[in-house]
């Protein structure tokens, strides 16, 4: 479906994801958005519309087909194509993003890692090579990497996101606490741990004063 979807629906696809595929096997073979709704303690006619606009299996009093939604959602989501990047930084944060097995369940694949550390490059992390980044441009263009995990210091972020565009890369996941300027075809998800971090003390703070 070609339709246009906002980032709030695209955020809690994978979330009917995630439980779709925790269920056992022995699980029924339908279920409907009511069931999934209560179970993720959301709104029903939120998660019906959600449904609608990347499955179009759902029957009135039947519901969808439980493995035909999850092969809907993940084809929607991509997920049925493997998609390689490649991470620069290959500090503690990096290495450990390079030993997480579960993005190969989202169609991720990192190939492989870049350090400006000539004790780092060289190495490997996880069965994953650390390359020097002067091998930037050839794997990028050997391997048509189109996605860049930033894991880098702030003040080096900038410069690495230049170096990332020009070796045609289309989208960045940046995990490094600064803004990042590209040109208005570059995709950019930042990932602010200080901001979730924030918005998690200001709600245990409104709990604890409720007590």
């Amino acid at each position: 479906m070609a339709q246009k979807i906002s980032n709030s629906v695209l955020k809690r696809l994978p979330v009917y994801l995630s439980y779709l595929k925790s269920l056992p096997e022995d699980a029924p073979e339908n279920i409907s958005a009511t069931t999934l709704a209560a179970a993720l303690n959301m709104g029903e006619v939120q998660v019906r519309k959600d449904l609608a606009l990347v499955s179009d299996g759902g029957r009135p009093k039947i519901g969808y087909q439980r493995l035909g939604l999850v092969e809907d959602i993940e084809q929607f989501l991509g997920y049925d194509n493997t998609n390689d990047a490649v991470l620069i930084g290959a500090g503690k944060l990096g290495r450990a993003l390079l030993g997480y097995s579960g993005f190969s369940e989202y169609g991720l694949n990192i190939v492989a890692a870049f350090d400006s550390d000539a004790s780092v490059a060289g190495t490997d992390a996880s069965g994953k090579p650390v390359l020097p980044l002067s091998a930037l441009e050839d794997l990028c263009s050997r391997r048509k990497i189109l996605i860049g995990i930033l894991t880098v210091p702030a003040a080096a972020a900038q410069g690495v996101c230049d170096l990332l565009i020009r070796n045609g890369i289309k989208a960045i996941w940046n995990f490094a606490p600064t803004h990042l300027d590209v040109p208005p075809q570059i995709l950019v998800q930042n990932e602010n741990m200080a901001t979730s971090l924030a918005v998690l003390s200001k709600h245990l703070s409104a709990q604890m004063k409720g007590y």
